[in-house]
Protein backbone atom coordinates (compact mmCIF):
# COMPACT_ATOMS: atom_id res chain seq x y z
CA UNK A 1 0.00 0.00 0.00
CA UNK A 2 2.99 2.61 0.08
CA UNK A 3 3.84 2.12 -2.93
CA UNK A 4 0.66 2.73 -3.85
CA UNK A 5 0.76 5.95 -1.98
CA UNK A 6 3.58 7.10 -2.92
CA UNK A 7 2.72 6.49 -7.02
CA UNK A 8 -0.55 8.64 -6.20
CA UNK A 9 1.13 11.56 -4.63
CA UNK A 10 4.53 11.47 -7.38
CA UNK A 11 1.37 11.58 -10.19
CA UNK A 12 -0.13 14.65 -8.45
CA UNK A 13 2.92 16.05 -8.08
CA UNK A 14 3.30 15.66 -11.63
CA UNK A 15 0.37 17.41 -12.60
CA UNK A 16 1.25 20.47 -10.35
CA UNK A 17 4.13 20.24 -12.52
CA UNK A 18 2.43 20.36 -15.44
CA UNK A 19 0.31 22.67 -14.28
CA UNK A 20 2.90 25.21 -13.57
CA UNK A 21 4.59 24.41 -16.56
CA UNK A 22 1.60 24.95 -18.69
CA UNK A 23 1.00 28.29 -16.66
CA UNK A 24 4.51 30.00 -17.35
CA UNK A 25 4.81 28.70 -20.99
CA UNK A 26 1.58 30.32 -21.92
CA UNK A 27 1.50 33.32 -19.75
CA UNK A 28 4.82 33.75 -18.67
CA UNK A 29 4.27 34.13 -15.18
CA UNK A 30 7.02 33.29 -12.38
CA UNK A 31 7.55 29.63 -11.94
CA UNK A 32 8.16 29.88 -8.07
CA UNK A 33 5.31 31.85 -7.34
CA UNK A 34 2.87 29.80 -9.76
CA UNK A 35 4.09 26.33 -8.15
CA UNK A 36 3.88 27.47 -4.24
CA UNK A 37 0.22 28.58 -5.56
CA UNK A 38 -0.63 25.41 -7.29
CA UNK A 39 1.25 23.63 -4.17
CA UNK A 40 -0.84 25.16 -1.97
CA UNK A 41 -4.37 24.46 -3.88
CA UNK A 42 -3.87 20.77 -4.17
CA UNK A 43 -2.29 20.04 -0.81
CA UNK A 44 0.47 18.11 -1.54
CA UNK A 45 2.66 16.66 1.05
CA UNK A 46 5.67 17.80 1.54
CA UNK A 47 7.64 15.04 0.01
CA UNK A 48 5.36 15.48 -3.37
CA UNK A 49 6.17 19.01 -2.75
CA UNK A 50 9.95 18.08 -3.08
CA UNK A 51 9.47 15.77 -6.13
CA UNK A 52 7.01 18.88 -8.36
CA UNK A 53 10.05 21.20 -7.86
CA UNK A 54 12.73 19.59 -8.48
CA UNK A 55 10.67 18.73 -11.77
CA UNK A 56 9.59 22.24 -12.42
CA UNK A 57 13.63 23.54 -11.54
CA UNK A 58 14.95 20.87 -13.43
CA UNK A 59 12.94 21.53 -17.04
CA UNK A 60 13.16 25.85 -15.80
CA UNK A 61 16.92 25.12 -16.03
CA UNK A 62 17.52 22.82 -19.27
CA UNK A 63 14.43 24.11 -21.30
CA UNK A 64 16.80 25.17 -24.63
CA UNK A 65 18.45 21.33 -24.05
CA UNK A 66 14.82 20.23 -23.71
CA UNK A 67 13.23 21.98 -26.62
CA UNK A 68 16.45 21.00 -29.01
CA UNK A 69 15.79 17.48 -27.94
CA UNK A 70 11.77 17.55 -28.86
CA UNK A 71 12.67 18.85 -31.94
CA UNK A 72 15.24 16.38 -32.99
CA UNK A 73 12.64 13.18 -32.42
CA UNK A 74 9.91 15.52 -33.57
CA UNK A 75 10.99 17.34 -37.12
CA UNK A 76 7.85 17.82 -38.50
CA UNK A 77 6.73 19.69 -35.72
CA UNK A 78 8.57 22.89 -34.51
CA UNK A 79 8.14 23.90 -31.16
CA UNK A 80 6.38 26.26 -31.01
CA UNK A 81 3.67 24.54 -33.42
CA UNK A 82 3.12 21.74 -30.93
CA UNK A 83 0.28 22.10 -28.39
CA UNK A 84 1.24 24.06 -25.00
CA UNK A 85 0.48 20.82 -23.31
CA UNK A 86 1.87 18.01 -25.40
CA UNK A 87 5.04 20.61 -25.39
CA UNK A 88 4.95 20.67 -21.54
CA UNK A 89 4.59 16.79 -20.76
CA UNK A 90 7.43 15.99 -23.47
CA UNK A 91 10.00 18.59 -21.89
CA UNK A 92 8.67 17.12 -17.86
CA UNK A 93 8.62 13.32 -19.24
CA UNK A 94 12.38 13.98 -21.43
CA UNK A 95 13.66 15.91 -18.31
CA UNK A 96 13.04 12.89 -16.34
CA UNK A 97 14.34 10.38 -18.73
CA UNK A 98 17.51 12.36 -19.44
CA UNK A 99 18.59 14.16 -16.51
CA UNK A 100 16.42 13.12 -13.18
CA UNK A 101 17.11 9.68 -13.81
CA UNK A 102 14.71 9.51 -10.55
CA UNK A 103 11.62 7.20 -11.87
CA UNK A 104 12.59 4.52 -14.25
CA UNK A 105 11.96 4.99 -17.96
CA UNK A 106 9.01 2.97 -18.52
CA UNK A 107 7.22 4.98 -15.76
CA UNK A 108 8.24 8.43 -16.81
CA UNK A 109 6.68 7.45 -20.29
CA UNK A 110 3.55 6.04 -18.84
CA UNK A 111 3.40 8.82 -16.45
CA UNK A 112 3.65 11.18 -19.52
CA UNK A 113 1.21 9.25 -21.69
CA UNK A 114 -1.93 9.12 -18.72
CA UNK A 115 -0.76 13.55 -18.71
CA UNK A 116 -1.35 13.66 -21.97
CA UNK A 117 -4.23 11.66 -22.06
CA UNK A 118 -5.91 13.45 -19.20
CA UNK A 119 -5.24 17.76 -20.44
CA UNK A 120 -4.31 16.91 -23.77
CA UNK A 121 -6.11 16.43 -27.24
CA UNK A 122 -7.36 12.93 -28.18
CA UNK A 123 -4.03 12.54 -30.30
CA UNK A 124 -1.79 13.79 -27.57
CA UNK A 125 -1.07 10.51 -26.13
CA UNK A 126 -0.33 8.76 -29.66
CA UNK A 127 2.09 12.04 -30.08
CA UNK A 128 3.76 12.02 -26.52
CA UNK A 129 3.79 8.33 -26.66
CA UNK A 130 5.60 8.37 -30.04
CA UNK A 131 8.39 11.05 -29.38
CA UNK A 132 8.91 9.32 -26.07
CA UNK A 133 9.36 6.12 -27.83
CA UNK A 134 12.17 7.54 -30.05
CA UNK A 135 14.25 9.24 -27.73
CA UNK A 136 13.98 5.91 -25.22
CA UNK A 137 15.52 3.87 -28.44
CA UNK A 138 18.32 6.30 -29.07
CA UNK A 139 19.09 6.63 -25.21
CA UNK A 140 19.46 2.72 -25.37
CA UNK A 141 21.20 2.39 -28.61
Amino acid sequence: MVQAQSFTTRRKARVVALQTLYEIDSVGHDPLRVLDRLMDESGLPASAREFARDLVDGVVENREELDRIITEYAPSWPISQIAEVDRNVLRLAIYELMFSREAPPKAAINEAVELARAFGSESSRKFVNGVLGSVMQTAEA
